[in-house]
């Protein structure tokens, strides 16, 4: 197997390496972390007969089809589109995650399967309802893609920006590259912006997803599904919940009702979007001010004891309002509220003190960025303990 010295690449918000051993012992961390809270369901009530994870991973859909295969013993298929190693060429983060998900749910003798490919396609869709057919009928969905564009059934190819809209926007920024302070701006989102945002970060593909699987006859009765959105503070709401992306989630929560209507009259079944709350990740990192608010919130959530990586949401998500005979509670709106430790007015009305006063001069003693920056570089299996980075590794790790 080819081996190498892999090294750490990063250009502010990307990352043009991953190392396969650190992402590889990421995925056990969060192995350890379900055990560790909530045990393996055994099969039968309580369990998950067989989960459907679309963008599955990184991140938040990582977590799902880790909770749902080593938590809640489900058979899990996941949907993702990554690069696969190739020679002495390695892969991208998502493909060594899997790879290590995948062997340790054959070293257990569960079952965890992979489609990597575009998961807007039709031929995608198509493979999926192949699969289910093979597996059985799907128990619970989950959606968690995250794209910068999409191409649609028709063959429109449409790109998301991050824009506000309405004004131009202008407010306090992070440069990380420079690891600087700054003032951002931004002009306002135009017509096509905003559709172009809806179109690849609203609820159209999750809703085209669950009229395929309930067309198949793939949903098994009584089948869940959950998409996974964000709003976050007023701090960055010009930004984002008031801008392009706010307005494509505000379009997902109303696909939500629709699909919980459509499922409740056809298989008994329900849809819900489920606001989590920000975390470290590729995409947020490239949002003005998010990677400083990210820091100053990790500082005091910690010195609160209510700090959450994805995995353990995921956990309070699947145990405490997902799992099976669980009824979520929700909001007004008919939201599952996972943000609700990191809203918490109080908590926010310190952040809001800190925020105004953050300059390059103090922000590492007033933030915990170097926390911020340790889980961004471990995203890419970087900065892990424990790993001797200057070894060569293996590069070449296969989903089987």
């Amino acid at each position: 197997m080819p081996q190498q010295v892999i090294e750490p690449r990063f250009r502010g918000f990307l990352s043009l390496a991953a190392h396969p051993e650190g992402c590889a012992v990421n995925v056990r961390e969060q192995v350890e972390v379900i055990r560790d809270s909530i045990g393996v369901v055994a099969p039968g009530a309580g369990s998950i007969g067989t989960a459907l994870v679309l963008g599955s991973s990184t991140g938040y859909g990582l977590a799902s089809a880790l909770v749902s295969c080593f938590g809640y013993g489900a058979q899990t298929l996941g949907v993702c589109f990554e690069k696969a190693p190739e020679g002495d060429k390695a892969g991208t983060a998502g493909w060594y995650n899997l790879a290590e998900a995948h062997r340790l749910a054959r070293a257990d003798g569960r079952v965890f399967e992979t489609i990597n490919g575009d998961a807007f396609s039709t031929e995608v869709k198509q493979q999926v309802v192949e699969a289910l057919r093979r597996l059985g009928p799907v128990d619970l969905v989950i959606y968690s893609l995250a794209s910068p564009r999409r191409k649609d059934a028709a063959g429109t190819v449409w790109n998301s920006t991050l824009k506000p809209i309405g004004a131009p926007y202008s407010g306090k920024g992070f440069d990380l590259r420079g690891e600087e302070v700054t003032e951002a701006s931004m002009d306002p989102a135009t017509p096509d912006d905003i559709e172009s945002t809806v179109k690849v970060m609203g609820g159209e593909d999750w809703s085209d997803w669950i009229t395929t699987l309930l067309d198949a006859g793939v949903l098994a009765p009584g089948a869940r599904t959950i998409a996974y959105s964000y709003i976050g503070p007023d701090l960055t709401a010009a930004i984002y919940r008031h801008g392009t992306i706010g307005h494509a989630k505000e379009h997902l929560e109303e696909t939500a009702h629709a699909l919980d209507a459509t499922l409740r009259g056809a298989i008994d079944g329900a849809a819900w979007v489920s606001v989590n709350k920000a975390v470290v990740t590729q995409a947020s990192a490239a949002i003005p001010a998010v990677p400083l608010y990210l820091s100053v919130l990790m500082k005091l959530m910690k010195e609160r004891g209510t700090h959450e990586d994805p995995i353990h949401q995921v956990v309070r998500m699947y145990r405490d309002q997902t799992a099976p005979g669980v009824t979520p509670t929700t909001d007004e709106h008919g939201r599952i509220r996972l943000d609700d430790w990191e809203m918490e007015p109080a908590l926010q009305a310190e952040i809001a003190g800190i925020w105004d006063g953050l300059t390059t001069d103090n922000f590492r003693e007033r933030a915990d960025y170097a926390a911020y920056q340790q889980t961004f570089h471990r995203l890419f299996g970087f900065d892990v303990p424990g790993i001797d980075y200057a070894a060569p590794t293996e590069v070449d790790r296969p989903l089987v």
